[in-house]
């Protein structure tokens, strides 16, 4: 067959199946969803997975099953909906980290997360603590950064791991405070937190849940939050970037992808009614008890946001030489 007709053939076949195609995204959801979530059930990423799922399910009348596929940083279940079929029954409640982190800490990734997954809608967008242990004597941010440049290398921070996203704030800060605090790395944020507590580590860039009750109990200083601007859930703690580092930001923030090639219409759907699920008030109360803020965004706009993210973190994954466990 020469190319002209191979080509000829090909069109043919197109034209023959498009209004198939059509017709099963005019007809979507014709059953259940799966929305995969790569890490264990009871975190921030699936508490806001299930937030989600319920109110979808309602709207759809089909039901959304929360599957969690937890390892290798968000990796294994992430990879699971880029090798899915394009067809809206298989979406991702994705995060930072296998988003837009992980392609610089990984030697290798399994997936592409530019082109293998389509953007629906940013989500949620919680922000880290930065939190002292009274025994290190500073009461502000300046302050820190003025001990830290008299001691470099002598000051260490906690967190839940190498290349997560509370050790990449720190390194964000070293960067942007001109300092040198030592990194000291656990396995999870619970064992990271008790050491604080202890003394055994002088401050941590913590999620808001766990800390803020340590913090009103006295046992943690809070200096600042490390969002763009406040969080309701603590109104009182001014932003890094308020305080002390101008354009500051280090949030853990979650927004729901789908396989490249999910039709348009489909996508359009599945933004629209997650966009109005967002916007409810008992979800923005829910996901603020959590330390979260409700968002929502177009794909275009979500797609953007990745991108500036995966540039963001590269360049801090880079400096910092971190890796991977």
């Amino acid at each position: 067959m020469t190319g002209r007709r191979a080509a000829l053939s090909l069109a043919a076949t197109l034209a023959i199946l498009a209004p198939h195609a059509a017709r099963a995204a005019d007809a979507y959801p014709a059953k259940p969803v799966r929305f995969v979530v790569a890490f264990p059930p009871g975190g921030g990423t699936d508490i806001i997975a299930r937030a989600i799922a319920q109110k979808l399910a309602e709207r759809i009348a089909q039901q959304v099953v929360v599957d969690n596929r937890p390892g290798a940083g968000g990796n294994i279940g992430t990879d699971i909906v880029a090798k899915s079929a394009p067809d809206g029954y298989t979406m991702l409640m994705g995060s930072a980290g296998p988003l837009a982190i992980n392609a610089s800490l990984f030697g290798k990734m399994p997936f592409d997360p530019i082109k293998d997954l389509a953007p629906v809608t940013l989500a949620a967008s919680t922000p880290n603590v930065l939190v002292v242990h009274p025994s290190l004597r500073v009461a502000t941010v300046k302050e820190l950064i003025a001990l830290a440049k008299a001691r470099p290398g002598e000051i260490n921070f906690a967190s839940s791991g190498h290349g997560t996203p509370a050790h990449l704030a720190g390194e964000l800060f070293n960067s942007m405070a001109g300092v040198k605090m030592v990194h000291v790395p656990y396995k999870g944020a619970a064992p990271a937190l008790a050491d604080l507590l202890g003394g055994q580590v002088q401050l941590m860039f913590s999620t808001m849940p766990p800390a803020l009750p340590h913090v009103k109990d006295g046992k943690l200083r809070a200096l600042a939050v490390t969002s763009a601007k406040r969080s309701p859930a603590a109104p009182d703690i001014p932003t890094l970037d308020e305080i002390a580092l101008p354009g500051f930001e280090a949030n853990t923030w979650h927004g729901v992808v789908v396989p490249a090639g999910t039709p348009a219409t489909i996508v359009a759907r599945l933004n629209r009614e997650i966009v109005a699920i967002l916007h409810l008030p008992d979800v923005v109360e829910r996901f603020s008890s959590q330390g979260a803020e409700a968002l929502g965004s177009t794909p275009e706009e979500f797609a953007a946001y990745i991108r500036s993210e995966t540039l963001k973190w590269a360049k801090v994954v880079r400096d910092s030489g971190a890796k991977a466990e």
